[in-house]
């Protein structure tokens, strides 16, 4: 069972608390998620990483098959930013649910300044992703970001995206994996700790507990070298904020740096799965 020693209580007390200050140099819009980077381009800059941001969102969107029909639940949406790209773009109906009051509020403040026919396509609401206050086939698609890696019970919150979704509805979604089960103390100390997380999944390991909640795996992908490259861009631009804050930002560059050598040694991963119910 792959359960988390950290509580639903402390991942939103930290996300309450820190919101503010990655929006400050990661995007101010509030789409706080990594990016899927052009080979031929590679991460150089804070605009190259917003890029990569966008790719990533693309291709889900390309996966999904998203359309004007679509009734989508956006599962740790945050501050609302990709709800309502996604509402834009596809014209579809987007509920978002995220842990944090702060961030919902967020969304729900963002939203009022929303053309009206926008407006009609988004809500939001705070709530668990282990107890979805959603019925039964509600869905046709459940979406999420860079979410169920802080969710206590994981198999919980893939059981919970399967029920509420209509029969043959898809979940697409990306997560944070352990590739191997030793991990070394900086690497628990600077990655698994200082984010509140930990996993048993690998990423065949995830795949399989997908299958096991009734999923279809339909395509999975390992994005492992994107995840570092998101995080080198990340810890160059807390570097760059450095004189704002200096203990604050040193401290937070310093973090990503070894962020960026546990991917490298195989101490985190990161993947994207699409599946059918």
């Amino acid at each position: 069972m792959s359960t988390s020693r950290f509580t639903e209580q402390e991942t939103e007390a930290f996300y309450d608390a820190e919101d503010a200050l990655y929006r400050s140099f990661w995007d101010q819009e509030g789409s706080l998620h990594w990016g899927w980077f052009d080979r031929e381009v590679g991460p150089q800059v804070k605009d190259d990483f917003l890029e990569a941001c966008s790719r990533l969102n693309q291709a889900m969107l390309d996966k999904a098959h998203i359309g004007e029909d679509s009734k989508v639940l956006d599962l740790g949406c945050g501050n609302g930013n990709t709800a309502a790209w996604l509402a834009r773009e596809s014209r579809c109906q987007v509920t978002g649910i995220d842990l944090s009051g702060v961030r919902i509020n967020n969304a729900i403040a963002a939203l009022a300044s929303q053309p009206p026919e926008l407006q009609a396509r988004l809500s939001y609401v705070k709530g668990s992703a282990t107890e979805l206050p959603q019925e039964d086939g509600t869905f046709s698609h459940v979406w999420s970001q860079a979410t169920i890696y802080h969710v206590h019970d994981k198999e919980k919150a893939i059981s919970e995206a399967h029920r509420v979704l209509q029969p043959g509805g898809l979940f697409v979604f990306d997560d944070l994996t352990k590739p191997r089960p030793d991990i070394s103390d900086t690497a628990r100390r600077y990655v698994y700790d200082r984010l509140l997380f930990d996993t048993d999944f690998s990423f065949q390991g995830y795949q399989d507990a997908l299958k096991s909640a009734g999923f279809q795996v339909l395509e999975a992908f390992d994005l492992s070298e994107h995840l570092g490259e998101s995080y080198y861009c990340l810890g160059q631009m807390a570097e760059g904020q450095q004189e704002r804050d200096p203990d604050t930002f040193t401290a937070l560059s310093f973090a990503y740096d070894r962020m960026v050598e546990a991917i490298g040694q195989g101490e985190l991963g990161w993947g994207m799965y699409v599946c059918r119910k």
